[in-house]
């Protein structure tokens, strides 16, 4: 059994294909409004800041910082079981938006709000490839 067995895989959309091909390739993708310059995430149709349907895709820096976290102690399903404790974060990015993702390869009590984090990608199976997140100090 693989260590990703039962875990949820993402189902792209039209919409969110090109954030999702962008995590398989190892590059974590925002989108940018040419109207107005604002960055967003999650992948929308229109800019969250002033409505314009002129979305490109960027490549973010991947730096960013925790905004808030818990700790998880006990699995919501059985395909968390041996990952047990993990952090789920909020991570504010560098260019402004803030995602829902794990802080990977330290203890959980060396999470803090405020530590810096840098992005990598776990792959699920060659399925997919989620953004997960280092800290960096």
């Amino acid at each position: 059994m693989s260590e990703n067995a039962g875990r949820p895989i993402p189902i792209a959309t039209a919409v969110t294909e090109p954030y999702w091909e962008g995590c398989r390739r190892g590059q974590l993708l925002l989108q940018r409004c040419t109207a107005c310059g604002s960055s967003q995430f999650y992948p929308r149709t229109l800019c969250s800041s002033c409505g314009a349907d002129t979305l490109e895709w960027v490549p973010a820096s991947g730096a960013g910082e925790v905004a808030a976290y818990t700790v998880v102690r006990r699995a919501i399903t059985p395909a968390f079981a041996e990952r047990v404790p993990y952090v789920v974060a909020i991570v504010r990015l560098a260019e402004g938006p803030q995602l829902m993702s794990h802080i990977v390869d330290c203890e959980p009590e060396a999470v803090r709000v405020g530590a810096g984090v840098q992005v990598g990608f776990e792959d699920l199976d060659g399925e997919a490839s989620l953004p997960v997140f280092r800290l960096t100090n």
